[in-house]
């Protein structure tokens, strides 16, 4: 029961790791012990945060561009190249486009749609054979997909295509457990609300404060609250949880008022 937390000797791979949600979970991961893979597209910021980590554990740069499947098929070749298995696999590479409805270009939804959605699919498949080789009964293989509360409910901002995207994660997420909760592998997302990232940067900038002012919980999330998250649902604490997508928001999704 003392070590129901404990994630220590894991091999995880975090996509999309070089910065924001997938950085925080990275850090988390590689302070607690996990072997822990990051991949980008930038080569130069991956290889800068995984040297970064290393000071604290073991992180190892791989960069790719997950947007292709050619891309993919070079990631999986590397990490089957150096690991017989694999524990863990967060699926957080992600993007966003904003743009009024009028002007709202199909390049800009299918780009959203093919990283957020797609390739999450594609390399899931092609990661399963090692995610298998490890998994038991007692202590699953762990899939994570990073979703977001604009998945669950309605962001005002022209972001069309990405809300979509994420409520499509999440429904990818049950899907999947449902099929590979045979193979003792769980399958779970995280949604997350504000959080300093990149890709919150300018709504942050600009509208910091009225956000804080609408999370019941009145501030912003912090690294620890999103590694925690992600600590949790790779550790023996949720062998028995599949299927399911915490908001991890400060209550956002759960706990605002409504008039």
């Amino acid at each position: 029961m003392n070590r129901l937390f404990d994630i220590s000797g894991k091999v995880a791979l975090v996509t999309g790791g070089s910065r924001g949600i997938g950085e925080m979970i990275a850090e988390g991961f590689v302070a607690n012990g996990v072997k822990t893979y990051i991949s980008a597209r930038k080569g130069q910021a991956c290889d800068a945060t995984a040297a970064r980590l290393s000071e604290q554990g073991k992180c190892v740069s791989i960069p790719a561009d997950l947007s292709t499947m050619n891309g993919i098929s070079a990631l999986v070749g590397e990490i089957k190249n150096r690991e017989k298995h694999l524990d863990i696999l967060v699926n957080n590479a992600g993007a966003t486009w904003g743009a009024e409805i009028a002007e709202f270009p199909e390049a800009a939804w299918d780009k959203v749609m093919d990283i957020n959605v797609k390739s999450p699919f594609f390399l899931t498949q092609a990661l399963l054979p090692l995610l298998e080789k490890a998994a038991s009964a007692e202590d699953p293989g762990r899939i994570i997909m990073v979703g977001s509360i604009d998945g669950l409910g309605v962001n005002r901002l022209p972001t069309f295509s990405y809300g979509p995207s994420k409520a499509a994660v999440h429904h990818l997420t049950r899907t999947l457990a449902s099929h590979l909760a045979g193979r003792n592998i769980t399958v779970n997302a995280i949604a997350p609300g504000p959080f300093p990232s990149k890709m919150m940067k300018h709504t942050l900038d600009t509208m910091g404060e009225q956000i804080k002012r609408s999370v019941p919980l009145r501030r912003i999330g912090e690294p620890g609250d999103m590694a925690g998250a992600a600590i949790y649902l790779s550790s023996k604490a949720s062998s028995y949880v599949t299927g399911v997508v915490i908001p991890v928001d400060g209550g956002i999704i759960g706990a605002a008022a409504t008039l």
